[in-house]
């Protein structure tokens, strides 16, 4: 898919919050007609290669969201190749800021600034309800970062959890 926008969802390790959030953003948009890459990664490198966590698979499956991703670490290419690079909280906002390479021409911002500016809160020692927690908040920031950046709103996808 060719598409003008492309979005890097980042957060620790890449196998909860951000490929969870980059399935949601696929799916949602997706369902909004908007044409978008999407792809997401860590800022450190622990679970290369890795499927993403067992609830993180549970949970998109739960709420009919397809995901297949295999957990990579932020290259300095991602700085140039994507439009937008979404962190889940300020630590990754601060590592992504510290490798950020003089030529990048993404916008490097936390996800949740496009909505409350609240950070997604990292599940991984938790429960499912964590999951749950994240899975509800990826659908408002996605909806909320396509409506800022590309301004088409629909109400029934936007409330709808």
């Amino acid at each position: 898919m060719s598409s003008d926008l492309k979005v890097l969802i980042v957060c620790l390790g890449n196998i909860c919050r951000s490929p969870m959030g980059e399935a949601i953003l696929r799916d949602v948009a997706k369902k909004r007609g908007i044409e978008i890459e999407v792809d997401s990664c860590g800022t450190a490198g622990y679970h290369v290669g890795e499927e993403p966590d067992e609830r993180t698979v549970a949970t998109c499956k739960k709420h009919g969201i397809p995901i297949d991703h295999s957990a990579r670490q932020i290259s300095s290419s991602d700085f140039t190749e994507f439009t937008h690079i979404l962190a889940a909280d300020e630590n990754n906002l601060r590592n992504l800021n510290g490798v950020k390479p003089k030529n990048a021409t993404a916008e490097v911002k936390l996800f949740g600034s496009y909505l409350d500016n609240k950070p997604i809160a990292d599940p991984y020692y938790g429960g499912i309800n964590g999951f749950e927690r994240v899975y509800e908040q990826c659908v408002r920031l996605s909806n909320a970062f396509l409506d800022k950046v590309v301004g088409k709103s629909d109400s029934s996808t936007s409330s709808n959890l």
